[in-house]
């Protein structure tokens, strides 16, 4: 698997859906079709393709999960290997070239090669019709690429689901780590390809301790799922200015986490107000820093949102802000009390 080709969204409502994404987060339409039992929408923005699909054909995965990335598509430069290896590992084949994921989630297939309007990298199932330039200034963008997704698995299938992206696709360990938050915990390994363009986060709540968010989005999202795709940006501050001014709602964050912030992680070329006047998250590894900041999921069902990051060095995906935001939380508490 050398790369995600495209995010396949399943969708409710398709207008908003798409709206969404152009409107607020900049991607333009590439393509479209229209077919009895499903519509779909290539969205594109850098090097991030996304397609919204809707219809009949999508009701059974909506009616299972609410709306959310129904498919993730990898490209490799050998399909019918691919394929043998993947089901050799136990991957079920769902059609010609698509096979079983992770809980309902599919992977389509498709040739690694250039990309273009007239080969958009699609599978060739569906009639696309390339869209039609449209006058007017475009709504500007600043996703560069898809950093990676997170996947959350119900407890006790972190492992298994590591092996088998092991094995069906050729994703290795890079790497794992427990988080203790309180009384909640959880235990996460990155999986990544080895070009570098495939990187899951599988994440699966401790049983043992109690319940959090992740136990949640299992229980909304009746099982494992994507519960967000992370979009690399090269500032993210400016980037939150501009998608809060075209109405995307991002998560808050507690002014006491910034009070202690500088202590935590050292010197940032951000200034500490603008980081509280965005909401941003900091976090710090051996290698670098890393900004980040996720929005409010805009879906009914609350299923899935999406992730900005900005990345000065850092390798890792902001664990320690899990930890960072508990503990201002209490402070605040506390302070209030």
């Amino acid at each position: 698997m050398h790369d995600i080709a495209y995010l396949e969204f399943s969708a409710t409502d398709h207008t908003s859906a798409v709206d969404y994404l152009t409107r607020s987060f900049g991607f333009t339409e590439a393509a479209s079709c229209e077919e009895p039992h499903r519509s779909s929408t290539l969205l594109r923005q850098g090097d991030v393709r996304i397609v919204v699909t809707s219809g009949p054909a999508t009701e059974p995965y909506l009616a299972a999960h609410g709306d959310g990335i129904s498919d993730i598509a990898f490209s490799c430069a050998d399909i019918p290997a691919a394929l043998a290896r993947a089901e050799a590992a136990g991957a079920r084949r769902l059609g010609p070239a698509t096979l079983s994921g992770f809980g309902d989630v599919r992977h389509t297939l498709v040739p690694r090669g250039p990309h273009t309007d007239a080969h958009p990298g699609l599978p060739d199932d569906r009639p696309w019709v390339t869209a039609p330039s449209r006058p007017g200034p475009a709504t500007e963008g600043f996703v560069r690429e898809l950093d990676h997704l997170a996947v959350l698995v119900p407890h006790g299938t972190l492992h298994d689901t590591v092996r088998f992206y092991e094995d069906a696709y050729d994703l290795k360990q890079y790497s794992s780590e427990y988080v203790e938050v309180g009384a909640q915990a959880m235990d996460s390994v990155v999986v990544r390809s080895g070009s570098g363009k495939v990187t899951f986060t599988i994440i699966e709540p401790d049983a043992t301790r109690q319940s959090g968010q992740v136990d949640g989005f299992l229980s909304r999202n009746a099982g494992a799922g994507v519960q967000h795709p992370a979009f690399l940006v090269d500032d993210v501050v400016t980037a939150v200015r501009a998608l809060r001014a075209r109405g995307v709602r991002f998560l808050t964050t507690p002014d006491a986490y910034y009070q202690a912030l500088t202590e935590r992680v050292g010197h940032l070329q951000e200034t500490i107000d603008d980081l509280r006047d965005t909401h941003v998250l900091a976090d710090r590894d051996e290698w670098g820093y890393l900004l980040q900041l996720f929005t409010e999921s805009p879906y009914e069902r609350n299923t899935m949102f999406f992730e900005l990051i900005q990345r000065r060095g850092a390798q890792g995906f902001g664990a320690g802000n899990i930890k960072a935001l508990y503990e201002s939380v209490e402070r605040e508490r506390v302070s209030g009390a």
